[in-house]
């Protein structure tokens, strides 16, 4: 015990020195072009089969606008009387051929009410639209970050592995001198080993993570993806926003289905009265071989159906989506808060993961690893301080990717509204 108090108390005090030659190793490095999520998200945006249903949704909702402003056909009635009786009615002689032209006149602002639930239909498949961009987005961040944390997980697993096989080295040459018992090398074998078990799972998790990236943008990436998107922070935790549901997509959708209800009301509302149809014609007399005009008028009798069903079924319908807005308004506001929660705490967690936290427990192993070396210190304190670093870096990846993850929910659920009005 006395041994890791010792290690620690060594890498607490090296915690600057070790931080300043990570900093210096870090720039120093070259950087490599990698794929960044702009351009994954921008790679989505042309080949998404979602946005391609909502664009195909917002032609079939601009047609359906064109066909409400339509008015009804006429339609052509021809009518023969007179035939095919008996006497003098027996054959054609006696015929008379009447052409009468039927035009339908629309009453009670039917069309007008069925352009404006049009206009609402037309209104609402734009708002499906950008709500499929915005989830497309979402989507193709969350893989981004996933693909790069499994990436960092993958280069951390091989780096234990190099660790593991440099301390079963020293616990086989510590054997062979006489210096430590057979099992200490039996056990770093095992470290060894399971260390190349996980090498190989993050390995193949990388692989999986970046082939569903590559799936979902439609296009090969060669490049490696942009690591540093997980170390970039805000600043500082500036306490929770005020942030609400008002002018985000979510309740514009749902404005939209209230404003489809209430023009449907109007709609149902138009329908109970009666349409007219008016039919001028000619018909030719074959008794005196004249012709003389037509003129029908015809009126339904609202006496079984005079709609008040129907009115009644869309102000239950307009009924559903006003509780239907305002039980979106709270689950948004509560997805909300929770997202902005989520993002602060992991902001937090991974900064102070990356921070003395990650440099003691570095420094602590490489103090492990030289007194191991040594004989200063045991094989148990080498095998505690790799774990413990490993840890750390897997809770600080952890945390990023949380904390990114958070942020792009709640950038998802915050999406303003597009201004644009049908």
């Amino acid at each position: 015990m006395h041994k890791i108090i010792a290690v620690l108390w060594a890498a607490t005090s090296c915690v600057a020195m070790a931080q300043a030659q990570t900093d210096v190793a870090s720039t120093s490095a070259p950087a490599a072009i990698a794929f960044t999520l702009e351009q994954a998200l921008s790679a989505a945006g042309a080949s998404a089969p979602a946005a391609d249903a909502a664009q195909a949704g917002v032609a079939a909702a601009q047609a359906a606008r064109t066909v409400a402003g339509l008015r009804p056909n006429p339609t052509i009635q021809t009518e023969l009387e007179n035939v095919g009786g008996s006497g003098a009615y027996n054959g054609f002689d006696q015929a008379e051929i009447t052409v009468g032209l039927s035009i339908p006149i629309e009453l009670g602002g039917k069309r007008p009410a069925r352009v404006a639930v049009a206009d609402a239909q037309a209104h609402r498949a734009l708002l499906g639209a950008a709500i499929a961009q915005a989830d497309v987005r979402l989507q193709v961040t969350l893989l981004y970050i996933e693909a790069v944390a499994a990436q960092r997980r993958g280069t951390i697993a091989a780096d234990q592995l190099r660790i593991a096989g440099n301390a079963y080295d020293a616990a086989a040459l510590r054997v062979r001198a006489g210096r430590a018992s057979p099992i200490e090398e039996q056990r770093a074998d095992v470290a060894r080993l399971n260390a190349h078990a996980n090498a190989d799972r993050t390995l193949r998790l990388a692989m999986a993570a970046r082939t569903n990236l590559v799936r979902r943008i439609g296009q090969p990436v060669d490049a490696p993806l942009d690591e540093g998107l997980l170390d970039r922070l805000p600043v500082a935790v500036q306490g929770p926003q005020q942030l609400d549901s008002r002018g985000t997509l979510a309740m514009a959708a749902a404005d939209a289905d209230l404003s489809t209800a209430d023009a449907g009301v109007r709609l149902a509302r138009s329908q109970r009265v009666p349409d007219l149809t008016v039919g001028p014609g000619v018909r030719r007399l074959s008794a005196t071989n004249d012709v003389a005009a037509v003129f029908s008028v015809s009126l339904p009798i609202p006496l079984f159906n005079a709609g008040r069903a129907g009115v009644a079924q869309v102000r239950a319908q307009q009924q559903m989506a006003q509780a239907q807005k305002r039980m979106t308004a709270l689950d948004v506001e509560q997805a909300i808060t929770d997202a902005q929660a989520e993002a602060d705490i992991t902001a937090t967690l991974a900064r102070n993961a990356q921070g003395p936290a990650m440099a003691a427990a570095q420094e602590a192993a490489r103090i492990a690893r030289i007194g191991y070396r040594e004989g200063k210190f045991g094989q148990l304190d080498l095998l505690d301080a790799e774990r413990t670093l490993a840890d750390t870096r897997l809770a600080a990846i952890d945390a990023l990717a949380a904390h990114h993850n958070a942020q792009a929910r709640l950038e998802r659920l915050t999406a303003p509204a597009p201004q644009e009005e049908y």
